[in-house]
């Protein structure tokens, strides 16, 4: 500690302030970390009832109905399904399958593979 040791002995030793009873962990740093925020979109389900995916054998990608609860969830969502089938060279599904594909080309994970699928890419 910086100072003479007559400095030093002037002020009581202190841990800092604690924060009782806060439901966000510390960091190691000493930082909290932000509380886990639920988010608006559907839970990611391939499963049962009410799922919002397709399984990856189906090609992946949300389902008819996901997108569905998404926009109920967030109005003002342009939100679509994917393009699969025959599509007009030029037309405005071309332009979103042609766009999809070109920021897809990085993905390299089953489910990313067979959205790909899906879409023809």
């Amino acid at each position: 500690m910086p100072g003479s040791p007559i400095q030093n002995n002037m002020f009581e030793k202190s841990t800092g302030y604690v924060q009782q009873n806060n439901p966000n962990p510390v960091t190691s740093c000493g930082r909290r970390r932000s509380p886990l925020q639920k988010s608006n979109e559907p839970r990611k389900t391939t499963k049962g009832k009410g799922r919002n995916f397709r399984t990856v054998e189906e090609g992946a990608g949300m389902t008819a109905a996901g997108v569905k609860k998404y926009k109920a969830k967030n109005p003002g969502s342009k939100l679509q399904t994917a393009v699969t089938g025959k599509v007009k060279p030029g037309s405005k599904a071309a332009k979103r399958r042609k766009s999809f594909c070109a920021r897809s080309k990085g993905w390299t994970g089953e489910r990313g593979k067979a959205a790909r699928r899906r879409w023809k890419c």
